[in-house]
């Protein structure tokens, strides 16, 4: 069941007090994980339950998404803000430097979040921030584009979520499996994303982002979907050159939200990227062909 966090944050205005909706099971090592934009935590119910075997597992929906509210007004959805928000939420949660697994935005905040070692480890599966300017304009124009399918009338996308065809032409840019997503995963996807406050000023603080630290000090794991369609595959290798010593590992078959399309791959990837430092076993690289 979904519980909902109150903390303080500092922001422009002064200190306000915001609020995170957020899952939470299992037992071990804590482990974060973050969607990405237009998206909730359901995103990662695929691979939840298997996660929480080893771990305590904490999904959240990122402010503006899924059922936390905005930020206060006047602070901004850029990582400067967002990152500090996160680390609040984890102090409010009792977590000392959990583990994170992050998707998309969530992976770059994920990356964001080890480079100010705010956290144990990072696994970031297919993470926004190595695109070059005209990867970004079309990832945003693709994202933007199925804002605008969310608007349809709910009982047309309920109809469309009840075949196969239907729920292709809601989510295939994001899976490569989309048929295998339930019609209820898929209709509260779409409302998620519709109704989803921090869009359009999340995409408006990317506008000039890009991942260009390392992250030294901390166990680093780039997993890229084969069949990703939003952020394509080749930005994988740059996340390797900008990240050296990151494991980078190909997700057969996996689209931008590889958690549906394989979760016992997408699982095991995380698992293996969030073992304790002194029993993390050493695994050979897996270049993206």
């Amino acid at each position: 069941m979904s519980a909902e966090v109150s903390f303080t944050i500092d922001t422009p205005l002064g200190s306000r007090s915001t609020s995170v909706t957020y899952r939470r099971e299992g037992s071990g090592e804590p482990l974060l994980l973050l969607h990405g934009i237009g998206h909730h935590h359901q995103a990662w119910d695929p691979v939840f339950d298997l996660l929480a075997a080893d771990r305590d597992v904490i999904a959240i929906d990122l402010p503006g998404f899924g059922a936390s509210p905005a930020l206060p007004d006047g602070v901004s959805y850029g990582l400067a803000t967002v990152v500090p928000v996160l680390g609040a939420l984890c102090e409010a949660l009792g977590v000392d430097r959990p583990h994170v697994a992050g998707n998309s935005l969530g992976g770059l905040l994920a990356l964001e979040l080890g480079r100010e070692k705010l956290v144990r480890s990072v696994t970031a599966l297919s993470p926004a921030g190595f695109w070059t300017p005209s990867e970004r304009q079309y990832a945003f124009a693709m994202l933007r584009t199925m804002r605008r399918a969310a608007a349809l009338p709910l009982p047309v996308i309920e109809r469309m979520s009840r075949t196969a065809a239907g729920r292709t032409a809601l989510t295939s840019t994001i899976y490569a499996r989309p048929a295998r997503r339930s019609p209820a995963a898929v209709v509260a996807e779409t409302l998620a994303l519709r109704n989803a406050p921090g869009f359009e000023q999340t995409l408006l603080a990317g506008q000039g982002v890009r991942f260009t630290d390392d992250v030294p000090g901390l166990p680093v794991t780039v997993a890229w979907g084969s069949k990703d369609r939003l952020l394509v595959r080749r930005q994988g290798v740059r996340a390797k050159l900008t990240v050296p010593d990151a494991r980078l590992v190909r997700l057969p078959g996996c689209g931008h939200v590889p958690m549906n399309d394989d979760p016992a791959l997408v699982t095991r990837v995380i698992l293996d990227g969030s073992r304790p430092v002194a029993a993390a076993p050493v695994r050979p690289t897996i270049q993206l062909a």
